[in-house]
């Protein structure tokens, strides 16, 4: 069973507040808000995303690097894969 899988309902709770941050910033946006409270809003949003992912990066390390159980093609397949997703990430 993968770790998403396990953290599933907290993980979609946050993506929940997340579409949340994200309506709430469209709804600014079609009432003309100022520029303030709309940056505030979107900067509300990268942190979340930012917070997701800083989460999710963590298990896929423990589970998928550092977990002792594992063998060194499992370990070496688990870094590859986190070090293609932080390079597109930081793109």
């Amino acid at each position: 069973m993968s770790h998403t899988v396990r953290e599933k309902s907290r993980l979609l709770a946050r993506v929940r507040r997340i579409r949340g941050q994200a309506a709430a910033l469209e709804r600014a946006l079609d009432a003309e808000k100022g520029c303030g409270e709309v940056l505030h809003q979107i900067a509300a949003i990268h942190g979340a995303i930012n917070g997701l992912m800083a989460e999710v990066i963590e298990d896929h390390v423990r589970f998928h690097v550092a977990d002792s159980s594992l063998d060194e093609k499992q370990r070496r397949e688990g870094a590859a894969e986190l070090i293609d997703v932080i390079r597109t990430y930081m793109k």
